[in-house]
């Protein structure tokens, strides 16, 4: 009892909690967030204000005191009180260190004041609880008032515009504002931040136009969303994982091509030539719709491609510096044309000598040129023939059997005779030539207009010898292979890439794990550009995961399945719901077209009994009643045939027989459609251009994007998702 007696007691009038028990406010860190000329404080993580204070605490001056925050993505210069973004360019927001709060004009939130006027508040509060003298009244640098009446009720008053201007004493006018002190009395949602352990590291690119979504938000903003919604799947359905800490998170980098392109000085040309009628519309335009035609340009495709591989491996290398310890894949997601994009640079990466032995290609029509049988065209680093071509298949073997032209008549004939030296030089002879690839020819010093009539020269040749393999008594590609899932030497799927835009794509600094394309225009690009088909034993040469993941109404996207199989019909695969089963009205018109079906099938079949009954005549009164039995036995058989049919299709929707889609995604479907939402079915042509824009905010299409990505970690999700391979 001795021991309680030192603490004087509280006066009678004052609260329990005030007189006498002074505790130090708990400060939390803020930082100013300016959007569309609005502005708004938004609290730093638990973790990284707890890290903030730590740093602000230690003592230390330094200029340079630096402290990474939200996953390291943001450095915190404390001596500055600036949040810089370290991977793209970003605005620098203010920090600030916040215990002193009011409530806003416009949309209620709290409003922190400055440190300095904070202490000045925590000053006179301490004052307050410890003396137990309220109604205290203070007045801050902008001239404001502020009033403690007690430890719950403290309101901040503005003053009255007419005494700003005339320089009077600023009074209580106009409407109180609640004034709260600590982080914990006005509500702020504070994450407790991001596990420090990054497992895989994502690059994202955006497609056309500076916005990404409905709302107009940049690439940074989306994928911002993206990574919120993983961490968020990462809890709901890798729980177990996380609490046994076999995983930490994926991180997600947004790539941003876009600014580079319109740099250059073309919007500046694009204004000298655009009407001045229909302004907004015809801007929207240049901005956006362009970036697909800038992509066709050989000389804008150049740009494109050179920034999206050398800001990726800027991106990789930087994150290497800040993550020494990360021992992680890597994996690239392409939206729209985006997806476009990584995909033409895919095909154009160097394969290990393990890899590049035979890549077969895919088929173009007549008269279409190229080089690389992969997939594209006319400057390929990655450039091979097609193995098809030139494979061991008797006269195949070299372009004209029995009676093939010298290397220097065939330039005599191209009228290039002052390179036969060069050729000799190299020891090309006929079969050597036919193998020789734009690479090549560049590395032999051979100039463009050259190239492009050997290259050309090349292709007809071949074409050529297609036309006399298909002629009546040869055996058709169908015939030699008639699954389609030959060895890969099969002219049929030749050249995937002719028609792509002459461009030398750069070499990314790694081997992408898993290459995922959202609302992807693939498949169109490559049917525009002449393809007809993909060879089954086709593969990325660096990247073995492809998914192509598209909303039902998605206007944009389309299928690349049917490219590798194009004799059967089948659907794309059904993304699982995240939270573990169909969406309830796509099963409700499931069942009810099961249902129909089922009403359809039984009417026939009784109609189908009635007639032939009808149509078999009467039966003879003196026959036997074996006769009869005998009847009843050919009518049973005949009712048999119309009810066995109805029973198999039930089990073969319930089990399908695997779909042989090729290599492109390791033997895996590649074709993954969303489920739309209930109110999207009622009307698709509204909800079209939503449907292109709705993969930042999907958990399905996050929740698949982890589960490819943790399963090449032997990881899985707590609960098996239906319908998942």
């Amino acid at each position: 009892m001795a021991a309680r007696e030192p603490p004087p007691p509280p006066p009678a009038p004052a609260e329990p909690d005030a007189a006498g028990r002074y505790e130090a406010v708990a400060p939390h860190w803020f930082y100013r967030k300016v959007t569309d000329t609005r502005e708004r404080w938004v609290p730093f993580s638990a973790q990284d204000s707890e890290r903030l204070e730590e740093a602000h605490s230690s003592g230390r001056d330094d200029e340079d005191l630096v402290v990474p925050t939200s996953g390291g993505r943001y450095d915190v210069h404390l001596k500055k009180r600036q949040r810089v973004a370290v991977y793209w360019d970003e605005e620098v927001s203010e920090v600030r260190r916040c215990t002193w709060f009011y409530k806003g004009d416009k949309d209620n939130k709290y409003i922190p004041y400055s440190e300095t006027f904070s202490e000045e508040l925590e000053e006179a509060y301490m004052v307050a609880v410890t003396l137990d003298e309220w109604k205290k009244k203070l007045e801050s640098p902008s001239r404001e008032i502020i009033i403690l009446h007690n430890p719950k009720l403290m309101v901040h008053y503005h003053p009255a515009a007419a005494s700003d201007d005339w320089g009077s004493t600023p009074t209580e006018q106009g409407r109180p504002r609640t004034v709260k002190r600590g982080v914990e009395n006005i509500a702020a949602e504070i994450p407790n931040g991001e596990p420090l352990q990054i497992d895989h590291l994502v690059f994202v690119v955006h497609g056309i136009g500076p916005a990404c979504d409905i709302r107009f938000r940049s690439i940074v903003q989306c994928v911002n969303d993206f990574r919120n919604v993983s961490l968020g799947m990462l809890q709901a359905h890798f729980r177990r994982a996380q609490e046994q800490q076999q995983i930490g998170r994926v991180e997600f980098l947004p790539v941003n091509w876009h600014s580079s392109l319109h740099s250059t000085g073309v919007d500046v040309d694009l204004e000298r030539i655009t009407l001045p009628s229909i302004n907004r519309l015809r801007h929207f335009i240049n901005d956006t719709i362009l970036d697909v035609f800038f992509y066709n340009s050989s000389t804008y495709c150049q740009t494109i491609v050179d920034t999206v591989a050398s800001e990726m491996n800027r991106l990789y290398q930087l994150f290497l510096q800040r993550n020494p310890l990360f021992t992680g894949g890597v994996s690239i997601a392409g939206h729209s044309l985006g997806s476009l994009i990584l995909f033409d640079l895919l095909t154009n990466q160097k394969a290990g000598p393990e890899e590049d032995e035979c890549s077969p290609g895919v088929r173009a029509p007549r008269g279409t040129r190229g080089t690389d049988p992969k997939i594209h065209g006319r400057k390929s680093v990655s450039e091979k023939l097609d193995p098809c071509r030139l494979c061991s298949q008797g006269s195949r073997t070299t372009p004209s059997s029995g009676g093939a032209e010298e290397v220097k008549e065939i330039l005599q004939k191209l009228e290039l005779s002052e390179y036969c030296d060069v050729f000799e030089k190299e020891r090309m002879d006929p079969q050597a030539l036919f193998l020789c690839t734009e690479r090549n020819l560049k590395e032999m010093g051979i100039p463009l207009g050259p190239r492009m009539k050997i290259l050309h020269y090349i292709s007809s040749k071949t074409e050529m010898q297609d036309q006399n393999a298909a002629a009546p008594g040869t055996a058709s590609p169908s015939q030699r292979d008639p699954d389609g899932t030959g060895d890969g030497r099969d002219c049929q799927y030749r050249d995937v890439g002719l028609g792509q835009v002459s461009a030398n794509y750069p070499q990314l600094n790694y081997k992408p794990t898993i290459f995922f394309a959202f609302g992807s225009p693939i498949g169109m690009f490559l049917t525009v550009r002449g393809v007809k088909r993909i060879d089954p034993n086709y593969s990325l040469p660096t990247c073995k995961g492809f998914f192509n993941i598209f909303h039902p109404f998605d206007p944009v996207a389309y299928r690349i399945e049917p490219m590798i199989v194009p004799d059967l019909e089948f659907e794309p695969m059904l993304l699982p719901h995240h939270k573990g089963r169909k969406r309830m009205h796509l099963e409700l018109k499931e069942g009810l077209t099961r249902m129909s079906v089922d009403l359809k099938n039984n009417l026939l079949g009784s109609l189908r009994v009635a007639w032939q009954s009808f149509t078999r005549g009467p039966l003879p009164a003196v026959e036997a009643p074996a006769a009869d039995a005998e009847a009843e036995s050919d009518t049973s058989a005949e009712k048999q045939p119309d009810t066995k049919p109805e029973e198999p299709p039930v089990a073969k929707e319930e089990t399908p027989l695997p779909i042989n889609v090729g290599r492109l995604n390791g033997g895996n479907r590649i074709d993954y459609v969303l489920q739309e939402k209930p109110i999207e079915s009622f009307n698709e042509y509204l909800f079209a251009l939503q449907g292109h824009l709705c993969y930042w905010e999907s958990e399905d299409t996050v929740l698949l994007v982890l589960k490819e990505i943790y399963q090449t970690q032997g990881i899985t999700p707590d609960q098996p998702l239906p319908g998942s391979q």
